[in-house]
């Protein structure tokens, strides 16, 4: 049993039992006193939490003596209450176990209190003067208990209730904003749903109210914009009623209320902003605090702004004059009086906008805003001396403005431009090339100088950096920003830190993301692991698989090596703490295994019995709730749980299809079209925006565009459904001024072309411009904004070829593009012809890993640059060390079978995970396939992690290979494996293996390759998609032990849950399994 109540409920137990001699004490209700009496009749109800708290309070006044136990068994002798010392404990162990385990019976009992046990409760758990309870030589941990209950999920929920059902009429206001504020933080904001305003009280003292508005101001960010509306409401009500201005002429905003407000002045109309008295306003942004407050307005809108600049332009504060420019906190973001300003403010200006990134939205007018104070700021000045006081405009200085710096002026800016976020790698490139031809000589000293400019740093440079030099980076604040390099710079880095043969040290030096770069050959050849070691690093999967496997073999506990077999064990009784240890953590980092995760939450359904019942199962859900079944999401959510299960659905990432719509058609029951939506519903609902039609969705882009417009920017790196982009490309145009191409040439002759506003609004929406549109781009929205179209992942072949027949109008043919023009053309690359990539000059790795990043490249083109790169570097195959082949990325595709022959073994192995992500063709993966063979043996020796390690190079292997294959590795192989063996290969799989590949490769099988299967084939592939095998593996017997490769691991599910007192410590260290 947990431990957690016990602490407690064995409380009663050991006082009781403590001394105990006797059944019968003559005259005991005379002798026991009065409200230790009080108590005994309460155990006797089955009050133990009322009996509880009386004998707290009792305690608090009078020291306890051993009689006073005589006494009180004495007494419930003496009515005949058939008590036993085992039975007693017991029943209240049970039935303080349901308090934190079933937290509705914890607000039934409060609710059961009198008002001194009421009082004694909250100062118990609120109070932390005093943590322990001492009755004669027991001590009771009342602190422990204290933390017990305020962690376990759905008490906070509770407590939150209860004081605003009680505390204010048993409490003084101002500890029961206390409380309030504390079990608020708690819970992250997650119980101020919009009718919580209504149980509010609306009389309190002004100091109680001025800390309740602190705890919601605190609270924002987490609040939804229906909740923030409602809270908005019950301040302001609270605010004008208490306004002493009887004119209504006169505004009740004053300057205390603004004060007040905080962040809910953005939730003031323009016409009360307008009203406010110049006198109040100037007392307003006179307060010291006042700057703090704007500094966190994060969602106010343009208008509102400049309302606020008019009424303190309108009081005795002058915008221009910059100790009122440092006052203004986000406002400056909007600042428009540009007009005689002259280049010292416009410098501070910049300064200050650095703050503006924060803000929700409205980035281009920001960036433009941008670019216009600095081409003030450097009027009759050169960039060169003004450099190091622009703050972070300087990342809208073009290609051409950067190159022309000198090394100087770079050298002399560095601890200006090594902090400014923003940069694109093409800038970061001439920068650190400016910045090092300065430096002259690549020591630590220089390059920890560098901050965001490492990624900067070529390949070979790091590679000639001395070892030492490369330790203490590792070692040093700048090793933050190693996980911001190439692929193909970290394994530089990696390659020198583990040569000579000592990777003992250069694992532990090695950290956080850049330790998934490490071999799980490097990994299996050092003998010294342990738990230790592997804190602060991130693992991929074949290197979990492998550390789970060696680390359970030598751990001293083996209790927590948790064996499925035990989830069928789990008894109704425990399920409540079963689903909180695991809604705790992140499921698919905890269980490797797909089909264990499969029996884990079939065994939550069996819990949940197919229903959310209310608000107290999602707290207690946790994490769980991203993985309910579809089914469960659209009919088994109660409506009176789906406001607080709908917060908690906003943050999860990888919804299936099948949950995405049952979450659609619950939105449409729960909220209807959202033609009929408010703009609150539109922002709380941002989220799921997706998941409606291009119909749907064009009241929202026509009503709402900045709401629209600042969910999709909240989607970078995603790629949205091409409806939401067409919405989100509509809602840009329809507000953007139209405006005639730049261009001049006849083709472009009354042609709408995108402005660099419209493409910083629409990212990935830019998808939906015409390619007319795109050529008649002007040149210098075109250098503005390169890097941004080069990051659209929806480009068509055509918009590539467009973009990249602008880029040669601006920047002539390929032959005079250096590595940072490659760097920020992004996928327009895949435009480029073979004629077009033979003309670049591809001496550098670096420049190759900008080409390699993108996987789209013909045979022909991944051929002419991997040719291009052999002849322009001068190095034959033999040669290539492995950050080459790794910068070489796909193009290694293009290798024929002699070429990959002459690849170094040394090299080869310690980028294997690499080059298994490729999507070559099967014989270049079949000739991989026979390298892996030298490293780890052949395909019947393989283990676990070697197999997922392999990646798409486990496709290589024969027909006669595959059928040798033990059942148990089929979940190991990757999907993108089983997606490239061929059709006529993969037909060769036995049904047995088949219904072993687990859902997650089951669902990889392609429609070719499911034609070519047979009917017992297509029922096993059925049964894996299902998560079924055809033997348990609840009964899975431990693996093998190390053999001359990295270990055999059974599928590794073991799951972690500190209620339970299990779990792997492996896991447990690697939140994040990437790859």
């Amino acid at each position: 049993m947990p431990q957690e109540p016990r602490t407690y409920s064995l409380l009663l137990f050991l006082f009781l039992s403590h001394g105990v001699a006797s059944h019968a004490v003559p005259g005991s209700r005379q002798d026991l006193p009065p409200l230790l009496q009080k108590m005994a009749e309460e155990i006797i109800d089955g009050s133990y939490l009322n009996a509880f708290l009386d004998l707290i309070q009792f305690q608090s006044s009078h020291v306890w003596t051993a009689d006073l136990s005589h006494r009180v068994l004495a007494y419930l002798n003496s009515r005949n209450v058939p008590f036993t010392i085992p039975s007693l404990q017991a029943a209240m162990e049970n039935h303080l176990e349901q308090c934190l385990y079933q937290p509705w019976k914890l607000l039934e009992d409060l609710r059961g209190t009198d008002a001194q046990q009421f009082r004694t409760a909250m100062k118990c758990l609120f109070e932390d003067k005093k943590d322990r309870l001492e009755l004669d030589d027991i001590t009771v941990d009342l602190g422990e208990i204290r933390k017990q209950a305020l962690q376990s999920p759905g008490v906070n929920r509770s407590l939150f209730l209860i004081t605003l059902e009680r505390c204010f009429q048993v409490l003084n206001p101002l500890e029961c904003v206390e409380i309030l504020g504390r079990v608020l933080r708690g819970s992250a904001g997650h119980f101020l749903q919009p009718d919580i305003t209504e149980r509010l009280p609306r009389d309190l003292r002004e100091d109680a109210f001025k800390n309740l508005s602190v705890v919601f101001k605190d609270l924002y960010d987490q609040t939804s914009a229906h909740s923030q509306r409602a809270l908005y409401s019950w301040m302001t009500g609270i605010l004008q009623t208490s306004s002493n201005g009887t004119d209504d002429s006169v505004s009740w905003v004053s300057a205390e209320n603004l004060w007040i407000l905080g962040r809910y002045m953005v939730h003031l109309s323009f016409e009360e902003i307008m009203n406010i008295s110049p006198i109040e306003i100037g007392l307003f942004i006179s307060y010291d605090n006042a700057t703090k407050q704007l500094d966190t307005v994060y969602d106010i809108t343009p208008e509102l702004a400049q309302a606020f600049l008019e009424r303190i332009s309108s009081s005795n504060f002058d915008v221009r004059n910059t100790s009122t420019i440092h006052r203004l906190g986000l406002l400056v973001c909007f600042y428009d009086d540009l007009e005689l300003l002259d280049a010292a403010v416009a410098q501070v200006l910049l300064h200050q906008m650095i703050k503006c990134s924060h803000l929700r939205g409205f980035q281009a007018g920001v960036q433009k805003l941008k670019a216009d104070l600095l081409e003030i700021a450097t009027e009759n000045q050169t960039l060169n001396e003004t450099l190091g006081s622009l703050s972070d405009a300087v990342v809208g200085l073009t290609h051409s403005q950067l190159d022309s710096l000198c090394p100087e002026a770079v050298h002399s800016a560095i601890s200006t431009l090594n902090q400014v976020s923003g940069w694109a790698k093409s800038q970061v490139i001439i920068l650190s090339a400016k910045y090092l031809a300065h430096a002259k000589v690549l020591s630590f000293y220089n390059v920890s100088q560098m901050g965001v400019l490492l990624a900067g740093v070529g390949t070979q440079a790091f590679h000639a950096m001395d070892r030492r030099d490369l330790v203490q980076l590792l070692r040093s604040a700048i090793s933050l920003h190693v996980s911001d390099l190439s692929p193909a710079q970290q394994h530089g880095v990696l390659s020198k830190v583990m040569e000579a043969g000592d990777t003992t040290s250069g694992i532990v030096e090695i950290q956080g993301p850049f330790f998934k770069e490490v071999s799980l050959f490097d990994l299996w050849r050092e003998p010294g692991f342990n738990s230790t070691v592997l804190k602060e690093k991130e693992l991929r999967r074949s290197q979990a698989l492998f550390l789970f496997e060696l680390l359970s073999k030598t751990t001293r506990r083996p209790e927590e090596l948790l064996r499925a077999r035990y989830l069928a064990s789990v008894p109704a009784s425990q399920c409540v703490p079963f689903l909180i240890s695991l809604g705790k953590s992140q499921l698919d980092s905890l269980v490797l295994d797909s089909h264990k995760k499969n029996s884990v939450l079939k065994k939550v359904q069996q819990c949940l019995n197919g229903s959310v019942a209310d608000e107290y199962t999602v707290d207690i859900l946790g994490n769980l709730l991203c993985h309910l079944p579809a089914a469960v999401i659209h009919r088994g959510v109660s409506p009176r749980a789906w406001a607080t299960a709908l917060h908690s659905l906003r943050d999860c990432l990888d919804l299936s299809p099948q949950q995405k719509v049952a979450v659609r058609l619950r939105l449409l029951e729960q909220h209807g079209l959202p033609q009929n939506w408010t703009a609150e519903t539109t922002k709380d609902l941002g989220p799921f925006l997706v998941l409606f039609s291009g119909e749907e969705l064009s009241s929202v882009a026509t009503k709402f565009p900045d709401i629209l417009q600042q969910t999709a920017s909240k989607m970078a790196g995603t790629l949205p459904p091409k409806e939401f982009l067409q919405a989100v490309f509509e809602s840009v145009r329809n507000s953007s001024e139209e405006s005639p191409s730049s261009d001049r040439s006849p083709d472009c002759r009354g042609v709408s072309a995108p402005s660099s506003n419209d493409i910083i609004k629409l990212a990935e929406a830019n998808a939906c411009w015409a390619p007319e549109g795109l050529l008649c781009l002007g040149e210098d929205a075109f250098l503005r904004s390169v890097e941004l179209l080069g990051a659209v992942r929806s480009f068509s072949p055509a918009q590539l070829r467009t973009l990249k027949e602008k880029a040669v109008q601006v920047w002539d043919a390929p032959s005079y593009w250096r590595e940072y023009h490659l760097a920020s053309l992004g996928r327009i690359v895949l435009a480029l012809t073979e004629g077009e990539l033979q003309q670049l000059d591809l001496s550098s790795i670096d420049t190759v890993a900008s080409l390699s990043q993108q996987t789209e490249w013909t045979p022909g083109q991944a051929k002419s640059i991997l040719q291009g790169f052999l002849e322009d570097s001068g190095y034959s195959v033999q040669d290539l060390k492995s950050f080459h082949l790794v910068g070489l990325g796909a193009t290694l595709c293009a290798m024929n079978i002699t070429e990959i022959s002459l690849i170094k073994i040394s090299e080869f192995r310690v980028v294997v995970a690499r080059i298994g992500t490729l999507l070559c063709s099967t014989h270049v993966l079949a000739e991989f396939k026979r390298k892996a063979e030298v490293v780890f043996g052949g395909p019947t020796e393989w283990s676990s992690s070697v197999l997922q390690e392999l990646g798409t190079i486990a496709a290589g292997l024969s027909k006669e290979e595959l059928r040798m294959l033990d059942k148990d590795l089929m979940p190991y192989f990757q999907p993108s494996a089983i997606k490239c063996l061929p059709d006529e290969i993969f037909k060769e799989l036995s049904a047995e293996q088949i219904a072993f590949l687990g859902p997650e490769n089951a669902a990889a099988v392609t429609p070719a390759q499911r034609r070519q299967l047979s009917m017992l084939q297509l029922q096993s592939l059925q049964r894996a998609l299902d998560g079924a095998k055809t033997r348990s593996w609840l009964d899975a017997p431990p693996s093998a032990s190390p053999t001359r490769t990295p270990s055999s691991v059974s599928p590794p599910g073991a799951w972690v849950s500190q209620g339970l007192g299990l779990g792997c410590p492996l896991l447990v260290l690697t939140p994040r399994l990437v790859w």
